[in-house]
């Protein structure tokens, strides 16, 4: 009797093995998940909202050849004109590269300045070889007056070369969404082959503003840089800083091949948002970023889709959804 058992029992485990995994209609039962995988990733920030280069249609005049405003909470895009634009972007790329050192932490580390980190074109604070500097001071020193040789003086520290550097830049970059980019030196002088656009630089400056190092920095006025020739006061390069109290920092830049370049963060009403102006000029560009932020800050927001209805009936528009972003990593 127990032997008649044992042979049951033995022939239903036969059979349940031969069965193979157990089916819902057609489909195959979905594989049971895997505990502590890797979640997927996070929406990208600035989406693109509607398949137009410029929009809304009233956005008012700004002078820039590209530009993108978001939302600095949920990376929603308010308004974009000629965003997708490969160009060069100046010195708002040290966004990125205060980014790549910050991931390595130890700010309170010393680096020496060697030779070859001061040979690089103004600005610059004109840094000596042999001097120690943090890095903490020297990320200061980019952000706020961005010195060039500070930069090149980061980089190597951080990875061993200036071509090491911007390896970890662009794999930086893509990892936060910036794929239209190619980083090519820490500082943004012109460079044969090297690019972005006004939406990856959103996107760098969007996960900058979540950090609390650079957050602070871009937001002083100004920065006692200690020297073994005596302090330095360094006045930030922002002029948008002392004359518009919702300004909240981010940075400049210049170049013959960029123009006049600027990051604007503020708080408008209690939104945060975060302003990229490409390609513009001295005279307008802090104005333009002020009025911009103000007409958006008292602008009823309307849908891409009803957008779209309203005032494109004459041609077929592809609309691409909002992805709103929630940022991958806790504030630093």
């Amino acid at each position: 009797m127990h032997r008649l058992i044992a042979l049951v029992f033995a022939s239903i485990s036969l059979f349940a093995s031969c069965a193979g995994p157990k089916q819902y209609g057609r489909f195959q039962a979905p594989p049971p998940r895997p505990s502590g995988g890797m979640s997927a990733p996070a929406p990208r920030v600035a989406a693109t909202p509607i398949s137009l280069s410029q929009y809304p249609g009233d956005l008012p005049l700004v002078r820039a050849d590209s530009l993108i405003l978001i939302d600095g909470r949920s990376g929603e895009t308010i308004a974009q004109k000629g965003a997708d634009v490969r160009r060069a972007v100046a010195s708002t790329q040290k966004l990125l590269t205060a980014l790549v050192v910050l991931d390595a932490g130890n700010l309170n580390r010393s680096v020496t300045i060697q030779a070859s980190d001061t040979r690089v074109e103004p600005s610059k604070l004109y840094l000596k070889a042999g001097e120690r500097y943090s890095r903490s001071d020297l990320l200061h020193a980019i952000l706020i007056k961005s010195a060039n040789d500070a930069a090149v003086a980061l980089a190597r520290d951080n990875a061993g070369s200036v071509a090491a550097f911007t390896h970890k830049m662009n794999l930086k970059a893509r990892q936060l969404g910036a794929t239209s980019s190619r980083f090519l030196n820490p500082h943004g002088l012109t460079t044969s082959g090297q690019y972005s656009t006004a939406r990856d630089v959103a996107r760098i400056a969007f996960a900058a503003s979540q950090n609390r190092f650079i957050r602070r920095a871009v937001n002083m006025e100004r920065f006692t840089f200690h020297t073994p020739r005596g302090p330095k006061e360094l006045k930030n390069t922002n002029k948008l800083l002392p004359r518009m109290s919702a300004c909240t920092g981010m940075k400049t830049g210049y170049t013959r091949a960029a123009g006049r370049c600027l990051v604007t963060s503020a708080i408008m009403r209690g939104r945060p948002m975060i302003l990229v102006q490409l390609g513009s000029e001295t005279k307008y560009i802090f104005d333009d970023a002020e009025r911009l932020m103000i007409w958006a800050s008292g602008r009823r927001t309307r849908s891409p889709r009803s957008y779209a209805l309203q005032e494109n009936d004459q041609t077929t528009a592809v609309l691409v959804p909002y992805q709103l972003h929630q940022a991958a990593s806790p504030i630093k």
